[in-house]
């Protein structure tokens, strides 16, 4: 007799069994693992169980399996195998949480603990800043497109710049100059010691009286040959202090706030509660300025700069190996998130002397970026020609993200990570763009394709680039190679394309094949006649047809209203590859604005609620099924912080209020308040649209869903 094994019994077992298990627990949508070995995992056997979304695999042993709304259920049945129980349940020994998490730092230190904390650091210290650093460098955009046509010179010295111009520069300027202190906050807030007081510290080498020091009597300056610059150096109470430029530094307020931590978390231990207020802030400054002026600055600014220099020496000497392998490591290095340090380096080399205030890392990474966008457009023709409408939503989303806007994630997690079909392709688009870059730079003589701004390397940044008919020839070769090959070759094989074409009803299971797209899209139709003849003979039966649901009648449309008060975010900008891929559902995210309260967007039944409050799944009456996840990451939160005023089982009618939350807890936590309201059941409709404009209010209409046409 055949056994069926059921999809806890699949995902226990895909995870290397519940003996593998140290910890596992779960949020709204996922599963969370921390497993003794994860090496062993198979993320395609992963996201084939049915139920699955998606795979996450994360830093060390750490996974994540995508459910969605049925999470809770999942869980639950996970636990009650016989396996799990037999091995004490979700926290694997049967130890406590807090003993279990304990031998899990213990057990990663020395290995990738310390490491996935300095990248994470990178990360949330650079994120938030994407936004801002994206729009400066759209104005230098316009500029270059400007001076291409003659219409303005840049290079010429402030005195002589129109003023019009000279204020455009500022316009950038503010965010690039600045970006140091933008940091400091940054990293502060990661660290979780008052952001202001790290801001301040570094502010204080940004100041006019600072930059003073270098026109006054008694500072001294040499010319430095290897930075080709004059190195000047003050004296105060008789001790050197170096002086720099930290305008648009990085490495500096990285390490001045690692340190500054130490010495926040120590004052606040030692100081009096009742004037912590006061002291701390006072102590922090005495301390750490003078420390940061004196040390840290300059050692910061070496480091950068000394990183900088070796890899300008190899794109000088040896061009065609630097150009190609840019673009071969970033494919590697962005899921993983490692390619913080080398978006460091670009922003340290346009601040630096040595290397002429000029970044040569963007050009061949724009390689990189461009065979990505050209793998994704790619799968965007195969999911028209296989009338695959999730798959097209997906591509489509991701593509514009990724032309427009130069970010790549959408398209990694999206689609990239779940066919390894299309890594092989991709980067030998990556090889041939950077082939084209160093051969171009080698016959022209030139150290690369550079640039003089931190720039997302999309279709708008490319004049930023110099050459810049070299670097677009490049780009458009990387796109050109990763699209016809994936579009020749297929980015499923036979057998999962004839899946998922079987999955979402577009033709019967083992009758499409990859050479055969026109005779699938065909297949409907005979399917479609054949189901209309068994219908009219039915009689009786079609009549007793369960009625579908208001929001699921063909060609129905549905307005979902806002559940608070709050700015809006497009998916792929949410912080959280999970919600930004599109696994969980289209929809939206949401910047809380004023008072947190979390309103029901229509009547229907609450399914997800789980105790931390911190997201609620709602089947509405209408058919659709939302999930509103407040905050990201806030499930560690354990519930404070949040007043939840509903029960899984609950009804709610539009408008009720399903919880309240602490906004201070929240941020002092340092967690993002960015809450993803998406649609769980996306597959069900033909679209899902955000129709909410940059504010909403409560009840406010947000998203649109379209059900197929019949």
């Amino acid at each position: 007799m055949a056994t069926t094994t059921s999809t806890p019994e699949a995902i226990l077992d895909a995870v290397g069994g519940a003996e593998n298990i140290i910890h596992f627990t779960h949020c709204a949508t996922r599963l969370r693992f921390e497993l003794k070995d994860a090496s062993g995992i198979d993320k395609a056997t992963v996201e084939a169980i049915p139920g699955v979304m998606g795979a996450v695999p994360q830093s060390g042993d750490r996974y994540q399996i995508v459910i969605g709304g049925a999470v809770q259920s999942v869980y639950d049945e996970i636990n009650n195998l016989p396996a799990m129980k037999s091995q004490g349940g979700s926290s694997g020994s049967g130890q406590s949480d807090a003993d279990v998490k304990a031998a899990a730092r213990a057990k990663a230190r020395g290995k990738n603990a310390l490491v996935d904390a300095f990248f994470e650091y990178l990360s949330d210290s650079f994120r938030p800043l994407l936004p801002a650093l994206l729009g400066a460098s759209l104005i230098i955009a316009g500029e270059a497109i400007c001076e291409a046509f003659g219409l303005i010179d840049t290079h010429v010295d402030n005195a002589h710049k129109p003023a019009m111009l000279l204020y455009v520069d500022t316009m950038f300027r503010a965010v690039f100059y600045f970006l140091p202190i933008m940091v400091a906050y940054n990293a502060s807030k990661k660290l979780k010691i008052d952001p202001w007081v790290g801001t301040a510290i570094m502010a204080s080498l940004l100041t006019i009286e600072y930059t003073d020091l270098g026109k006054h009597p008694s500072t001294t300056c040499v010319h430095n040959a290897t930075l080709n610059s004059d190195l000047c150096t003050a004296h105060i109470a008789g001790i050197p202090m170096q002086l720099n430029d930290y305008g648009g530094q990085v490495f500096v307020p990285l390490m001045m706030v690692a340190i500054l931590a130490l010495v926040y978390k120590g004052l606040v231990k030692i100081v009096p509660s009742n004037v912590q207020m006061v002291f701390v802030p006072f102590l922090s400054f005495v301390i750490m300025m003078p420390v940061t002026a004196f040390l840290i600055g300059p050692l910061g600014v070496w480091i950068g700069t000394g990183l900088g220099t070796a890899l300008f020496w190899l794109n000088s000497h040896a061009p065609i190996v630097f150009a190609i392998l840019i673009p071969m490591v970033y494919p590697f290095l962005v899921p993983l998130g490692l390619h913080w340090p080398l978006n460091a380096l670009m922003l340290a080399n346009i601040a630096s002397d040595a290397t002429h205030h000029t970044d040569f890392i963007q050009g061949p990474m724009g390689a990189w970026n461009f065979a990505c966008f050209g793998a994704t457009a790619a799968v965007l023709v195969w999911s028209v020609r296989d009338k695959d409408n999730e798959m097209r939503q997906t591509a489509t989303g991701a593509l514009f993200a990724g032309l427009l806007g130069g970010i790549s994630e959408p398209s990694l997690y999206g689609i990239h990570l779940r066919f390894k079909r299309i890594y092989p392709f991709m980067l030998v688009g990556c090889a041939v763009g950077g082939l084209v870059e160093g051969i171009g730079s080698m016959l022209g003589g030139i150290e690369g394709v550079t640039t003089k701004t931190f720039a997302f390397t999309s279709l708008l940044t490319i004049p930023v680039f110099n050459p810049m008919a070299l670097y677009g020839i490049a780009v458009a070769a990387a796109f050109a190679t990763s699209f016809f090959l994936i579009v020749t070759f297929g980015y499923r094989t036979k057998e999962e394309r004839a899946e998922a074409l079987a999955a979402a009803g577009v033709v019967k299971a083992g009758e499409a094949t990859v050479s055969a797209p026109a005779e699938a899209a065909e297949e409907p139709e005979a399917d479609g006649a054949a189901a209309a003849a068994g219908t009219a003979e039915e009689g009786d039966r079609t009549a007793k047809a369960p009625t579908p649901k208001p929001a699921l009648v063909p060609g129905a449309v549905t307005e979902i209203a806002s559940p608070l008060k709050a700015t809006t975010m497009d998916l792929d900008k949410i912080p959280d590859p999970v919600f930004s891929s599109g696994a969980v559902g289209q929809g939206v995210g949401l910047e809380p604005e004023g008072d947190i309260v979390v309103t029901a967007p229509a009547d229907g039944t609450v399914v997800v609620a789980p105790s931390s409050g911190h997201a609620f799944g709602i089947t509405l009456d209408n058919g659709v099924e939302i999930l509103i996840h407040v905050g990201l990451d806030t499930v560690n939160l354990e519930g404070k912080g949040f007043d939840v005023k509903v029960s899984q089982g609950d009804r709610v009618s539009e408008g009720q209020e399903l919880v309240r939350v602490d906004r201070s807890v929240i941020e002092q936590a340092g967690y993002p308040l960015t809450t993803p309201v998406l649609t769980t059941n996306t597959a069900s409709f033909a679209s899902v649209e955000v129709v909410g404009g940059d504010s909403v209010e409560p009840g406010q209409a947000l998203i649109k869903v379209t059900a197929p046409e019949a």
